[in-house]
């Protein structure tokens, strides 16, 4: 067996995301029969010996059918409205198929900025391995009635998600199963497109597959997939994406067969805590810093200083989490902050041996400290 497949077969601990595209028939609502073959598989790792957590989307799909309606509803009530009753039908689709095996679902809703917080970050990671150790399987999705994001979108569904609970759980592997067979080496519907088998690296060629050649503007789900995926890998864990529908589609990838696209991980890897600044809290402001700043952190593993600031947006406090940018406004790393907007603004530019003259006092010479700096 090869090392790559070796990766995939020895990870214990799968995080599996599964679209509503593949969880769906043509009409727009849910396929039981899919959702229970989906868990007839879940429960098969499970007896292999892995842990499972699945990410599963259907909600609205699932409400869609549960009453009845013509189409997808377009106003956001309604639509959070019938994914409150959608989520408990598609609870039960997944309750019913592995209490046949004698397991038990166990559902998790949640939202991004439940996750800002550290110590519910914390919590959460402690539930969901509390779980695992009782042998239930949880499922997650986000909480549609109070977060509206993924409602207002077509592309996302859960994807970033399936990535943050990758990071809490520091699975092995995450496994997203699309309505697509993988990433293709150019626009799928090209007779001469085929799919990549592995990507050692998620750099500005592979971002270009995904990148309409006229606007240079990603293209809609398998952007959000390659966004995560590379997160993901930063933090060394694998990635594979595969078609939802394909028959038996887990099992076969847990036995070594080469399905789907894998995204390999990379040799330097991110500290949990690095994982939940980097990935999970949502950043409360932007620095845009110079080449030199970006250089020191990104390349040489350094802190960042005021002088290295050009810009600050947005309002924040001491410990906020913020978003770093370069001259050209790419995102190159997050980090816990120790000043607030106010101060940040006053010594950008300036050398840390002026802070305490400029405001009075000098409590860090670091804007952002080295171990609080996450790299994007």
């Amino acid at each position: 067996m090869d090392v790559n497949r070796k990766l995939v077969t020895d990870a214990s601990t799968w995080i599996v995301k599964v679209g509503s595209k593949s969880l769906t028939g043509e009409d727009g609502r849910l396929d039981r029969t899919q959702v229970a073959n989906l868990a007839r598989q879940l429960l098969t790792l499970v007896d292999m010996g892995k842990r499972v957590v699945l990410v599963s989307s259907g909600a609205v799909a699932s409400g869609i059918g549960k009453l009845g309606l013509p189409s997808r509803p377009t106003d956001l009530a309604t639509l959070q409205a019938v994914a409150a009753i959608g989520q408990t039908h598609l609870m039960q689709v997944y309750e019913q198929t592995f209490a046949e095996h004698g397991r038990h679902a166990a559902q998790i809703l949640l939202t991004a900025s439940e996750l800002d917080d550290r110590v519910a970050y914390l919590n959460v990671r402690n539930t969901l391995r509390r779980l695992l150790e009782m042998g239930a399987i949880p499922i997650i999705n986000e909480n549609d009635t109070v977060a509206v994001d993924e409602l207002k979108t077509t592309f996302g569904d859960n994807d970033r998600l399936a990535g943050m609970v990758a990071g809490i759980m520091e699975a092995s592997l995450l496994v997203i199963l699309s309505d697509v067979q993988g990433l293709y080496d150019r626009d799928p519907r090209d007779p001469q497109a085929r799919v990549v088998s592995s990507v050692d690296r998620i750099d500005e060629r592979i971002e270009d597959m995904v990148r309409d050649r006229r606007t240079g503007i990603s293209k809609g789900g398998m952007a959000s997939k390659l966004a995560t995926s590379k997160f993901v890998t930063t933090s060394g864990q694998c990635v594979i994406i595969a078609w939802g529908r394909e028959p038996e589609i887990l099992v076969r990838l847990a036995k070594g067969e080469m399905v789907g696209t894998l995204f390999l991980p990379q040799s330097k890897t991110l500290t949990p805590r690095k994982r939940w600044i980097g990935f999970s809290a949502q950043p409360a402001g932007q620095l845009q810093v110079d080449d030199g700043a970006a250089k020191a952190m990104c390349a040489e593993g350094r802190s960042l200083l005021a002088i290295g600031i050009k810009a600050v947006e947005g309002e924040f406090g001491k410990g906020d989490i913020v978003s770093i940018v370069n001259p050209h406004s790419v995102e190159i790393a997050r980090g816990l902050i120790n000043y607030n907007s106010k101060q940040v603004a006053q010594i950008r530019g300036c050398r840390s041996d002026r802070i305490e003259q400029i405001l009075g006092q000098c409590p860090y010479e670091e804007v952002i400290h080295r171990d609080n700096l996450a790299i994007m």
